[in-house]
């Protein structure tokens, strides 16, 4: 048994080294990307060399040999870019120890940096095929998702994507990485299937706010950035504009500046027409024939002022569309309206064609969500009223509903990593 346990001794280090790099390549996230690819590239080295001293006679029998190829394939993939070397090395592992599952999900993952999506995939199914592994369950969702890309039946793909990454979770509740990886899933079925289901976009926060709940991931960046993407079109502002700061504080390789800014600047716009138009002598011609409007006998007439915070079932109120506003996203669309009491308010509406509403149109909006939106950011005070519009069959647009033509359901991809 001690002979046994010094041969195993050098393996478990160059192991331990191996975890040790990919824990740098997961949380190093230096203002230069070129710094973290040196600090790879030296540790890389000196975990090779650790392998390297391992004597031949203690590698010779076909387990510790898998054991050797994988840790030096597995050494040599820590980087983004495909090493056949690296293939090579893993490729012995699985043949000589198919067994080893670490080996099939590396193995995994080099091919999938090669472009061969398919033969990934097989690989992740043979490591399965030896047992439900977490690891194993969220590669093979973020490659169904990567794989869902382009293809017609990509709401299928991310389906099966979301399963997978729930299957995960049923074997470890308490992994934080499996919580992000379904959270991402669900963010991506939001996108691939037209940008409209908040239900979606309620199951991601979710799984975001449980992966926060294991300390290891206090370290991803993404999660940051991709809980603050939901937030963004869930239109909780202010949490947007704190989790895409925390995300580039973390990582200044990602967007997240530019994502802080194109929310400044929407609220900005949103602001300015909201005061200017307020003190508006327009308002009192516009609003005048709004009060006369005939609503259905199924629903009780309201202003911007009665409506309560969240869904408003039963309610309808009457508006004139005085702006459309432009933005930096393709979803939603936003105008500024005006009720019959000469009160403004912003409307944020998805699942639309961008011309089926004009300014100077009449809307009946059915059953609104309002939100009041009230924060400081970098000293400045917003406040103003918003509804948004999740179903067309929510909105009457001058007396009349919109035909399934004047639908659209945007496919959007996240700007994340998978």
């Amino acid at each position: 048994m001690s002979g046994q346990a010094e041969e195993e001794g050098p393996l478990a280090k160059a192991s331990k080294a191996a975890d040790d790099l990919y824990q740098l390549r997961d949380t190093c996230f230096p203002a230069n990307p070129d710094e973290k690819i040196d600090k790879l590239q030296k540790e890389s080295d000196l975990a090779i060399k650790l392998l390297d001293s391992i004597p031949p006679e203690q590698r010779k029998f076909p387990v510790e040999r898998a054991t050797y190829e994988y840790l030096r394939g597995k050494i040599l993939d820590v980087f983004s870019d495909y090493k056949k070397e690296a293939e090579d090395h893993l490729s012995k592992a699985v043949k000589l120890n198919p067994s080893l599952t670490d080996a099939w999900l590396c193995l995994g993952n080099c091919i999938w940096k090669k472009g061969d999506l398919s033969a990934a995939k097989n690989c992740f199914a043979l490591a399965l095929s030896k047992g439900p592994n977490k690891k194993i369950l969220c590669q093979l969702s973020m490659l169904e998702r990567k794989m869902a890309q382009g293809t017609e039946n990509q709401a299928e793909l991310v389906e099966e994507s979301i399963q997978h990454a729930k299957e995960a979770i049923t074997l470890d509740v308490k992994d934080g990485n499996s919580w992000y990886n379904l959270g991402n899933a669900c963010l991506t079925s939001f996108f691939v299937t037209g940008a409209w289901d908040h239900s979606k976009l309620l199951q991601s926060l979710k799984a975001y706010q449980n992966a926060e709940k294991d300390d290891g991931m206090k370290s991803n960046p993404d999660l940051y950035f991709n809980c603050a993407t939901v937030n963004k079109y869930l239109e909780n502002y202010e949490r947007a504009l704190t989790g895409f700061e925390a995300a580039g504080l973390k990582d200044p390789g990602l967007k997240a500046t530019e994502e802080v800014q194109k929310i400044v600047n929407l609220l900005d716009k949103l602001d300015n027409l909201l005061r200017g138009h307020a003190r508006s002598k327009r308002l009192a011609s516009l609003a005048s024939s709004l009060a006369s409007v005939n609503l259905s006998s199924s629903y009780r007439r309201a202003t911007i002022d009665d409506l309560s915070d969240g869904l408003n079932k039963g309610a309808a109120v009457v508006g004139k569309v005085l702006f459309f506003i432009r933005h930096e996203n393709v979803a939603p669309l936003y105008y500024l309206l005006c009720d019959s009491n000469e009160k403004c308010f912003a409307l944020s509406v998805y699942g639309l064609r961008y011309d089926a509403i004009k300014e100077g149109d009449q809307i009946i909006l059915l059953e609104p969500f309002y939100r009041q939106i009230e924060f400081s950011w970098k000293e400045k005070f917003y406040h103003f009223k918003s509804v948004r519009v999740d179903f067309i069959e929510q909105l009457l647009v001058n007396g009349k509903a919109f035909s399934p033509q004047q639908g659209v359901r945007a496919s959007i991809y996240a700007q994340h990593k998978p």
